[in-house]
């Protein structure tokens, strides 16, 4: 089920590592902070979960007449070495989360991470809420222990008293706990009514509280940026939905607001162009693939180029 992107020989010590998981879901929330992160730190392919014996295929894709080869999607982890040795950084991105087997597909991520000596169990997920997406995003938190809890109290976050939190957001953290392994989840904030579009200024909330939970540096402008032009876009559609409702209130038939669409459209060559300059800078410096993955999901092509995109961190050959 796991097969590794280093040399199984060699034996690796990481130091009081931390792992923090990631999947796709409301308005991109957790898998962008994610992304984000494994950019910022320069961070490696680690390891590969095979997807085989959780996912059943549902459908092709088809591009131009032509149907694609069967991709199934994939799950990985990328590392990030601290150059002062305190604590090593490593992100698993799942690219969806299983149909099936979660429970033993969680067991196996923890038994690998304990085997690592991962020390600290972190998911990062989205909270949905009659917010008006103009205000800041709240952080809200819970965790598996005390010491924790008190960790996202001394943040200031606010503590999720009651309910439940869905998905393998939720479950790895039960399962690492009944195995033995603490951490947190952190939710961002986002306008419920926004659910299905990406709502970067969650990911930021959620990021800037994780670094400082766990003393690191990272620079958070781009991310800062992308959230001001999006809190932008949402405020004009807002006001076109508004003028809308406004004009149908006298009438019988429902007036509907065109959400922006993902459906792929055809680059033309200066996107083209644009985005191959994006890839060679980024394969210098991986810093720059947070800005060519924004332009790919702009583009609605990142599908597309999902793979291509991270071979870019695939460790250097020695």
């Amino acid at each position: 089920m796991l097969k590794l992107d280093h040399d199984m020989n060699q034996t690796i010590t990481l130091k009081n590592p931390w792992l923090i998981a990631v999947w796709p879901g409301m308005g991109q929330v957790a898998i962008s902070a994610g992304y984000y992160l494994m950019s910022k730190l320069n961070m490696h392919l680690f390891a590969d979960f095979s997807p085989k014996d959780l996912f059943d295929v549902e459908h092709v894709e088809v591009k131009e007449g032509l149907i694609r080869p069967v991709r199934l999607p994939r799950s990985r982890v990328f590392l990030w070495t601290d150059p002062e040795a305190k604590r090593d950084l490593l992100v698993f991105i799942g690219e969806a989360q299983p149909p099936h087997g979660k429970n033993a597909f969680c067991t196996k991520l923890i038994e690998y991470a304990q085997s690592l000596g991962v020390k600290q169990l972190f998911t990062f997920a989205a909270m949905a809420t009659g917010m008006h997406p103009e205000h800041a995003s709240r952080v809200f938190g819970a965790a598996t222990d005390m010491t924790n809890l008190s960790e996202l109290q001394r943040l200031e976050l606010d503590i999720v008293q009651d309910g439940h939190i869905g998905g393998l957001n939720g479950l790895l953290l039960g399962t690492g706990l009944e195995m033995g392994l603490n951490g947190a989840c952190l939710l961002g904030e986002m306008p419920h009514i926004l659910s299905q579009l990406s709502f970067p200024k969650a990911s930021l909330a959620i990021l800037e509280k994780f670094i400082v939970l766990a003393n690191i540096d990272i620079d958070l402008s781009e991310l800062k940026e992308q959230s001001r032009q999006v809190d932008a876009q949402l405020g004009e559609l807002l006001d076109q939905v508004q003028r809308a409702m406004s004009n149908s209130a006298n009438s019988d038939v429902e007036a509907t607001e065109s959400l922006p669409s993902n459906e792929d459209s055809k680059l033309s060559s200066r996107d083209e162009e644009h985005i191959e300059r994006l890839f060679e800078e980024s394969r210098f410096d991986r810093s720059k693939a947070y800005e060519l993955k924004r332009i790919l999901d702009t583009l609605n092509v990142f599908p597309d180029y999902e793979e291509r995109f991270l071979d870019l961190f695939k460790k250097a050959e020695e």
